[in-house]
């Protein structure tokens, strides 16, 4: 129930309600021109506790994500990933400040949209709009909110921030894999390079292959399985990115013999552990990887370890491997998911395909 009443020149209102307790609850706001005004503000309060809305609650967008960070995330998110939240919330502490969460609309949110995807590139304001459109989802099933302002925004970028990266073609893929397994029968202490092939030949991510052990190979059926990742700041397992990272892979024998050469020079349980009694990091892979290339005298921008993922889907594609298939083997958790990350073609695989659709015309 809403009164009215005035002060001076300013109309004033007052919503009344009570909660399913029986708690008698009230809101009001003054300062309206018009009585029509004051109505119209309290009719649109009523509509709200109509449809569930507690509009006693008041909090500011920027602490209630912090507070659905803390409460749904945290505790479950990577290192990584979590900075990415992090991240997500200073942008939105940088625009919004402090307003209400109430009073966020889809025009205001476009225009967060807009500010942000100008200094920004295409992949990363679709992941942090993905987060928000989680966050704001949160909070209508937390009754703060009824209506989706980040339904139906239009995402927009800055494309000159999209880091390119150069990929291997097949003939290239062939001689870093050549080059990385030369002599390695008798360089047993060169973790990096067992990481790079099992990478080629796998697909695996650098945290899943740091966090092999002998364990997880399956040497009578030819297997990895692929249950765990690694932490590099704890130095200690930690669950894959996802749940549909849990995979078991079939490999071929070409891999499982480089590992048994590790495995007879084994340091621990751990496939590659060095003689260090430590695990390869990210900088130390990486930089294994930049020699081989040099010494090929191939030059790929940006072409770093995780880039060997991308070169596994190339060969497993150029092998007329299906995307299903390749799919599960990734962990992805849809196909879709592949379709998006792996769309680029590189040179061979065009053109082995175009033969392919030529000759299946023909045939018509």
């Amino acid at each position: 129930m809403a009164t009215y009443f005035k002060r001076g020149k300013k109309w004033s209102t007052k919503v009344r309600w009570y909660d399913s307790d029986g708690k008698r609850h009230s809101k009001s706001k003054s300062g309206f021109s018009t009585k029509l005004l004051a109505k119209q503000w309290a009719v649109d309060q009523e509509s709200k506790l109509n449809k569930g809305v507690q509009i006693a609650k008041e909090i500011s967008l920027v602490d209630y994500y912090n507070n659905w960070v803390n409460t749904y995330k945290k505790d479950k998110l990577s290192a990584i990933t979590l900075d990415r939240y992090k991240y997500t919330g200073e942008a939105l502490k940088n625009f919004f400040h402090d307003d209400k969460i109430k009073s966020i609309t889809r025009v205001k949110y476009q225009e967060f949209i807009n500010q942000y995807g100008s200094t920004h590139a295409p992949t990363t304001v679709k992941k942090v709009n993905s987060i928000i459109r989680a966050c704001v989802k949160s909070a209508i099933l937390d009754d703060y909110l009824y209506k989706d302002f980040t339904q139906r925004v239009e995402l927009t970028a800055n494309k000159d921030k999209v880091v390119k990266v150069d990929y291997l073609n097949l003939k290239e893929i062939h001689q870093l894999l050549t080059a990385a397994t030369d002599k390695i029968e008798h360089r047993p202490g060169f973790t990096s390079r067992f990481m790079i092939v099992t990478a080629i030949y796998t697909g695996m991510r650098l945290a899943e292959i740091q966090a092999l052990t002998w364990n997880d190979i399956d040497w009578l059926h030819q297997t990895i399985n692929i249950n765990k990742s690694w932490d590099m700041k704890t130095h200690d397992f930690k669950p894959t990115k996802t749940e549909s990272s849990n995979r078991k892979i079939k490999v071929n024998p070409e891999l499982l013999h480089y590992l048994k050469i590790l495995q007879d020079n084994r340091q621990s349980n751990l496939v590659f552990m060095n003689q260090y009694k430590s695990i390869p990091t990210s900088n130390a892979v990486n930089k294994t990887l930049r020699s081989l290339l040099e010494s090929l005298n191939i030059d790929r921008r940006n072409f770093h370890f995780h880039s060997l993922r991308h070169s596994h889907v190339a060969l497993l594609l150029a092998n007329g491997i299906d995307l299903y298939a390749i799919s599960k083997r990734l962990g992805h958790s849809n196909i879709s998911i592949t379709a998006n990350t792996y769309a680029y073609l590189i040179d061979e695989y065009q053109s082995k395909t175009d033969k392919q659709i030529i000759t299946a015309l023909s045939r018509i």
